[in-house]
C-alpha cells in the first residue's frame, strides 16, 4: 500500500512540475523583444525582398517572429504629406501595420512623433496645420490627433500595448510652445495626449521618451522636472546608440552606466523602464549581438519586474536599401548575427 501511495505521489509531482514549465515560459515572454519597421510597408512598395536564413524569400513579420521578435513599434506622423520627402508612417498605415502586427501574434508600441516628419533631438517640427494655433488650440489639437489615433487602432481591433507620447524629446517636443524652457507647457501638452489614450485605451502604458540612456544626469534632469510640473505617463523609455554619442564609444565602457540609469529611474520615479530604441552598426554584427545581450541582461536586472523590454530601431533597415548603418540585415537581404540576440 505504501508503494502504490508514493508512486502515486511520485506521478504527481511529476505531473505538476510539467505543468509548471509553461508558467515559466510564459513569464519569460513578457519580456518584451521588439524591433521598430515602420520603414517596412515602404521597403515592400519599392520591390525589395527579405530573405530567411536559408536564403528563401519570406515575409519580414516572419523572420522577425522566428529570430525571437515577440512585439513591433510603429512610428505615426500627422499629415505626412506635407513632407515631400515622407509619404508614409500616416494614420492609416499605421493601423495597416499594426493589424498585421497582431495577426502575427505581436504586441504593439505607436510613436506619437506630432509631426509631420520625422522628430528626434535635433528636430520637433510642429505639424503645418498646427501652425498660427493658439496655445489652447493647440492642445486640443494634440489630443484631437491623439484621440484620432487611438480610436482608428480600436476599431481595426487593436489595442497597443504601449503608446508613446512624442519621440526622443529631451528638449520637449511640438517647439516652440512645447520646449523645456517652457515646462509648464510642455507638460500641459503630455498631459493632453495622456489623457486622449487612457480616454480611448485605459490599458494602453504612455512612454515619455528620453536619449543617452546611459546618462543619468540628463535624466534626472528631466524627469526630476516632468514631475515637478506635473507630466502624466506610465513608463520610462531610453535610447540606447553608442554610435551616435560624441565620442562613439564601445558598448563595454557604458553598458554598466545604462544599468544604473534603469535602476535608478525605476527607483527614483517608481515607473517601468523599457529601451525603446537601440541599434549597433551592420558591419559589426558580433558586437551587436553581444551588446543587445548585454543591454536585455541589464533591463532584466531591474528590480521587481519593472524592467520591461528592448526594441531594436528598423533591424530590417537594410543599408542596400536604406543607406542607414545601424540595421540588423545584410546586404544579401538576410538578417545578420545581430538578430539572433533576440532568440531566447
Amino acid at each position: 500500500m505504501k508503494r502504490t501511495i508514493y508512486i502515486c505521489l511520485s506521478l504527481a509531482l511529476l505531473l505538476l512540475s510539467c505543468q509548471q514549465t509553461p508558467e515559466v515560459e510564459k513569464a519569460d515572454d513578457s519580456f518584451a523583444r521588439g524591433g521598430d519597421i515602420s520603414w517596412l510597408p515602404q521597403m515592400e512598395e519599392s520591390g525589395y525582398t527579405f530573405y530567411n536564413d536559408a536564403g528563401e524569400a519570406e515575409d519580414c513579420f516572419k523572420i522577425l517572429r522566428d529570430h525571437g521578435i515577440n512585439a513591433i513599434r510603429l512610428r505615426a506622423w500627422v499629415n505626412p504629406d506635407n513632407n515631400p520627402h515622407s509619404g508614409h508612417c500616416s494614420t492609416a498605415e499605421t493601423v495597416v501595420m499594426a493589424r498585421r502586427a497582431k495577426e502575427w501574434g505581436m504586441r504593439v508600441m505607436i510613436n506619437l512623433h506630432y509631426s509631420d516628419s520625422w522628430a528626434d533631438p535635433g528636430k520637433q517640427h510642429k505639424p503645418k496645420d498646427w501652425e498660427g494655433l493658439t496655445f489652447e488650440q493647440l492642445k486640443e489639437a494634440l489630443y484631437d490627433y491623439t484621440r484620432g489615433v487611438m480610436t482608428a487602432l480600436k476599431e481595426a481591433g487593436v489595442t497597443p500595448e504601449w503608446v508613446q507620447v512624442g519621440n526622443e524629446i529631451p528638449s520637449g517636443m511640438i517647439h516652440p510652445e512645447g520646449h523645456t524652457d517652457n515646462w509648464p507647457q510642455l507638460a500641459a501638452l503630455i498631459n493632453r495626449g495622456y489623457d486622449a489614450i487612457k480616454e480611448v485605451s485605459p490599458t494602453s502604458k504612455v512612454i515619455l521618451h528620453v536619449d543617452q540612456g546611459n546618462n543619468n544626469e540628463r535624466f534626472r534632469w528631466w524627469f526630476d522636472n516632468a514631475e515637478k510640473h506635473g507630466a502624466k505617463y506610465d513608463i520610462i523609455g531610453m535610447s540606447f546608440y553608442p554610435y551616435w554619442l560624441e565620442d562613439q564609444p564601445d558598448y563595454s565602457e557604458i553598458i554598466d552606466d545604462l544599468g544604473f540609469n534603469l535602476k535608478d529611474m525605476a527607483s527614483r520615479y517608481n515607473k517601468e523602464v523599457m529601451v525603446v530604441e537601440a541599434g549597433g552598426e551592420d558591419n559589426k554584427p558580433q558586437n551587436t549581438y553581444d551588446m543587445l545581450r548585454a543591454v536585455i541582461r541589464k533591463v532584466k536586472e531591474v528590480p521587481d519586474e519593472k524592467g520591461l523590454g528592448l526594441f531594436y530601431w528598423e533591424p530590417q533597415g537594410a543599408r542596400s536599401w536604406s543607406r542607414y548603418a545601424l540595421s540588423a540585415w545584410g546586404n544579401d537581404g538576410r538578417p545578420t548575427k545581430a538578430m539572433d540576440a533576440f532568440i531566447k
